[in-house]
C-alpha cells in the first residue's frame, strides 16, 4: 500500500506518508483548496458556458416559442375569417338563388304577358280574316244577286217578247212562267 501512496501525486512525502497509511481518504487543506478551485473552476465555466451556449439557446427556445405562438394566431385568425367567408359565401349562396327565382319569376310573367299579346294579336287576325271572309261572303251574295235581278230582267224581257209575238192564254202563259221556273231551277229562287 506504501507503493500505492507514493504514486499518488496529492499525497506529501516523508512524515505525513506514515500518518496517511492507514486512512483512505485524507482530509488536509491543499484537498481543501484543490477542491475550491476547482469549485470556482466549475462555477466560472457554468457562467461562462450560460452566457455563450445556455443564454442562445434560451432565446432561441424563446424565439421559436414565440414564431409557434404567433403560428398558432394566425392559424386561429385564418380560421375566423375562413368561417366569416364561408358563411358569407353561404348568404352569396342564398341572395344568387333568390334572384335566379326572381329572374325566372319575371321571366315567366314576360313570357305569359307575351303569350298574352300574342294570342290577342292572333284573335284579333282571326276576327280581322272572318270579319274579311263575311265581306268577301256578302259581296259575292250582293254579286249573285244582281246577276239572278240581270237573269230575271233578262228572262223577263225573253217572256216578254215571247208573250208579244205569240197570243197568250192564260194557259199558255202559266206554262211559260213555268218552263221559265225550270231554265233556273229552284235553288236559285231559295237563295
Amino acid at each position: 500500500m506504501k507503493q500505492m501512496v507514493m504514486q499518488l501525486p496529492f499525497f506529501a512525502a516523508g512524515a505525513e506518508e506514515e500518518t496517511l497509511v492507514g486512512k483512505i481518504f485524507a482530509l488536509d487543506a491543499q484537498l481543501l483548496l484543490d477542491a475550491a478551485i476547482v469549485g470556482c473552476a466549475i462555477l466560472f465555466l457554468f457562467f461562462l458556458l450560460s452566457y455563450l451556449v445556455f443564454n442562445p439557446a434560451r432565446e432561441l427556445m424563446k424565439k421559436r416559442q414565440d414564431r409557434i405562438q404567433k403560428d398558432m394566431d394566425d392559424a386561429a385568425k385564418d380560421k375566423e375569417e375562413a368561417l366569416q367567408f364561408k358563411q358569407e359565401y353561404e348568404a352569396r349562396l342564398k341572395t344568387a338563388d333568390r334572384e335566379v327565382d326572381q329572374i325566372l319569376s319575371d321571366g315567366k310573367k314576360k313570357a305569359m304577358k307575351r303569350e298574352q299579346i300574342i294570342v290577342g294579336e292572333a284573335q284579333q287576325e282571326a276576327a280581322r280574316i272572318l270579319e274579311r271572309t263575311a265581306r268577301e261572303v256578302d259581296l259575292e251574295k250582293s254579286k249573285v244577286r244582281d246577276e239572278m235581278k240581270q237573269e230575271m230582267v233578262s228572262v223577263a224581257k225573253a217572256m216578254a217578247g215571247r208573250f208579244i209575238s205569240e197570243e197568250m192564254n192564260e194557259q199558255k202563259q202559266a206554262e211559260l212562267v213555268d218552263a221559265v221556273l225550270q231554265e233556273m231551277g229552284e235553288d236559285t229562287w231559295r237563295d
